[in-house]
């Protein structure tokens, strides 16, 4: 059978299949994307709810909303949420399942069989985090990082929460098994490693990540049930465990981590760049190379946060060295982009206005880290709410807004239909604005000396945390925008031509959405992938 045949003989197949079932047990790539798509959204939503919960319960002194007990839970929650269900799987589940085969001229993944299992996994954990709140003693009350000794002991339900994270890697680790493997062997003839778009090197790196650190947490949380069940000493001081050592597994994978979140943003905002600019990437190896260092040299650093825990000062120097160390190649990464703005004719689409965006906030999250990097400021900032500026200008003023960048470049190309771009500008403007009304405040308050993780308003800090609650208002306003006209373009908008961004990469050589089988024929590459002459 010829391949104009196989793509009539798989979509028939699809067809075939009726309803619901179609989906949750296609082994199409475009098809698992978008249940990722679909999922990470619904998480991100409850997540951005939880989140506005908590900041009006600072509203006033004294109980607003809530007690400290359902506040620590709605914390805890709120974490778990947007990390291990949003911000950690979104760009690689959504956009590499979507995209990666597209981008390197397959027709599908290595095993899709095996990508089909990660997004069930993904729904199970998901599934299991929610039963961690309605049955058991209650909601865990931990935070995100469940820290021993707490965790071993509180009455909460920790363990099924824990074991929800759990099932959460173990869906991180077949996808980026999947995607290291599908990068190796599944490319078209003529894509050699430095033809390939940079968004698949940044995938690629991100995979590396996921099959190696993720077992290590892991393990990590398989230890804890252990010791709240059958009582072991590994973490529990007083049978001779050890605190600490939970701190050092966490972290290197929760460091880590936060490269599977940036490292595929990253690569979002390298494909943005060149075909807004109408130019060709500045320093593709660079940033190819930048990729696989981040992601290498990130592996390094998980002790920058544990400076207070009471380790030797050489182990913090060298931690310290290393955090440094890192930046580098992030900073090559964001030269490299500057370099291809310059003399670029430049339009100021909305993917490309998330793009600068992106920039921006991405570079005031990387500056303050390098801020809590140092040692001495550590030992003063450690604990405050600047710490939490930080996490959020890195994490969703990084990997959410490039998430929301990729979303807005590729959704034509998955949808077929075109949003509203003056909709789409003005929910970036709220998001925007909230995002930095929200979030800038708190490094303020963490040099004020304003401690994290606390229920209760303090008064010597009313004022900063009123414009941080009132850029919550905000921020929330530009997100429903931005999904509602994302969902009215899906039923409503007008179809898409098939290269509306006049792109130069492979996705934008077939049609919108793409069929069944991506190409008719695999095609020869015979250019790089950022060739506008």
């Amino acid at each position: 059978m010829d391949n104009a045949g196989e793509a009539v003989y798989y979509r028939n197949k699809v067809r075939g299949r009726a309803g619901v079932r179609q989906w949750i047990f296609s082994t199409d790539h475009k098809r698992i994307g978008v249940l990722y798509l679909v999922s990470v959204l619904a998480m991100f939503s409850s997540g951005v709810v939880l989140g506005v919960l908590m900041r009006l319960e600072l509203l006033t002194p004294g109980p607003t909303l809530m007690g400290p007990q359902t506040y620590n839970s709605m914390f805890t929650l709120h974490g778990v949420i947007m990390l291990f269900l949003f911000i950690i799987p979104a760009a690689p589940g959504v956009f590499g399942n979507f995209f990666l085969p597209i981008l390197i001229g397959a027709n599908d993944v290595a095993f899709p069989r095996l990508n089909l299992l990660s997004w069930w996994f993904y729904m199970a954990g998901a599934a299991i985090a929610v039963a961690s709140i309605l049955i058991g003693a209650g909601p865990p009350d931990t935070g995100w990082t469940f820290y021993a000794p707490y965790s071993l002991f509180t009455g909460q339900d920790v363990s099924l929460a824990l074991f929800a994270v759990f099932v959460l890697g173990l869906s991180s680790v077949l996808t980026g098994i999947n995607f290291i493997v599908t990068v190796h062997n599944m490319r078209a003839p003529g894509m050699g490693w430095f033809r390939m778009p940079l968004f698949v090197w940044s995938i690629y790196a991100t995979a590396w990540i996921q099959a190696l650190a993720t077992p290590v947490v892991g393990t990590t949380f398989l230890l804890v049930i252990a010791e709240r069940f059958f009582g072991i000493g590994v973490f529990d001081p007083a049978k001779g465990g050890d605190p600490i050592l939970y701190q050092h597994l966490f972290w290197i994978y929760s460091h880590p981590a936060v490269y599977i979140m940036i490292l595929p943003a990253m690569g979002i905002i390298t494909e943005i760049i060149p075909v807004f600019a109408r130019k060709t990437v500045f320093g593709y190896r660079a940033i190819a190379y930048s990729s696989l260092a981040i992601a290498g040299v990130g592996s390094l650093v998980w002790g920058h946060h544990m400076f207070v825990s009471g380790y030797s000062y050489t182990a913090g120097v060298l931690f310290s060295f290393f955090t440094f160390l890192v930046a580098i190649p992030s900073a090559v990464k964001v030269f490299n982009w500057i370099a291809t703005l310059h003399k670029g004719s430049i339009v100021f689409s909305t993917p490309m206005l998330y793009a600068f965006c992106f920039i921006f906030l991405f570079s005031i999250g990387g500056l303050t880290g390098l801020m809590l990097g140092a040692l001495s400021m550590n030992v003063v900032l450690h604990g405050t709410y600047f710490v939490v500026g930080h996490f959020h200008y890195v994490k969703f003023g990084g990997a959410g807004f490039a998430f929301f960048a990729g979303l807005h470049y590729w959704f034509p190309k998955m949808s077929g239909r075109l949003y509203s771009r003056m909709r789409a500008n003005i929910a970036l403007f709220l998001l925007f604005a909230g995002f930095n009304m929200l979030y800038f405040p708190m490094f303020i308050l963490g040099i004020e000396g304003m401690p994290r993780r606390y229920f209760d308003a303090l008064p010597q800090y009313h004022f900063w945390q009123a414009v941080s609650i009132a850029g919550s208002w905000v921020l929330a306003a530009g997100i429903i925008l931005m999904l509602a006209n994302l969902v009215h373009a899906l039923f409503r908008g007008e179809k898409a031509p098939e290269n509306p961004w006049a792109g130069a990469t492979l996705e934008w050589t077939i049609p919108s959405p793409p069929a069944h089988e991506n190409f008719v024929k695999i095609p020869e590459i015979r250019r790089g992938p950022y060739d506008y002459r």
